[in-house]
């Protein structure tokens, strides 16, 4: 529930009041609330502005999650799966973009104009199996460059994930992280 609280936008409001208290009670020759008001609500505000400056909204779900699906992620989901789950559905500060690192280093970002953008994400079942799916619009890197990085993604994301990289428009590419069953790992590690 605190993830999606912007902290900007707390910081913005109550350095904002304090702020107004501070000037109303230096009208008022109040000394006590004339210190609270620029002493704690200056700074709070200073604050929430520079937040709400670096602030990275997150990204929501594309379609609503059933029961069947959180009760496999309860049971299937990785470190990995969950960490990026919970990473770009939070707000996040001082990030160009969600992701920003794992693309930069699986070489699909060169630049922050071509980055491709998260701008969904969904939670399937595929085949008895938790999903996690990455919806990004993608117009800089074509669909033929995230398919030549498709085994560093694996190792990348790994262990325990398939890769499938699916492009649904001319623009849009699907990532799937898919879990892996225990039989599965236990064959690609022979």
């Amino acid at each position: 529930m605190l993830r999606q609280i912007s902290l900007g936008t707390i910081g913005l409001s109550i350095g904002s009041i304090l702020t107004i208290v501070g000037f109303v009670a230096y009208a008022a020759n109040n000394a006590t609330l004339n210190l609270v008001g620029f002493f704690y609500g200056f700074p709070l505000l200073l604050g929430g502005l520079a937040l709400k400056a670096n602030e990275l909204k997150p990204i929501s779900f594309s379609q609503t999650t059933t029961a069947s699906v959180l009760l496999l992620r309860e049971q299937q989901a990785t470190v990995t799966q969950n960490k990026i789950r919970k990473d770009i559905t939070r707000y996040c500060y001082g990030q160009n973009a969600h992701l920003d690192g794992a693309l930069s280093y699986l070489g699909l970002s060169p630049s922050d104009e071509e980055r491709p953008i998260v701008t969904g994400l969904r939670e399937t079942d595929t085949n008895g199996a938790y999903t996690l799916i990455l919806e990004f619009d993608s117009p800089e890197i074509p669909f033929s460059d995230w398919q030549q990085k498709q085994e560093k993604m694996t190792k990348y994301f790994g262990p325990g994930v398939e890769i499938k990289i699916t492009q649904v428009g001319e623009d849009n590419i699907e990532l799937a992280l898919i879990t892996l069953s225990q039989e599965a790992i236990a064959q690609s590690n022979r």
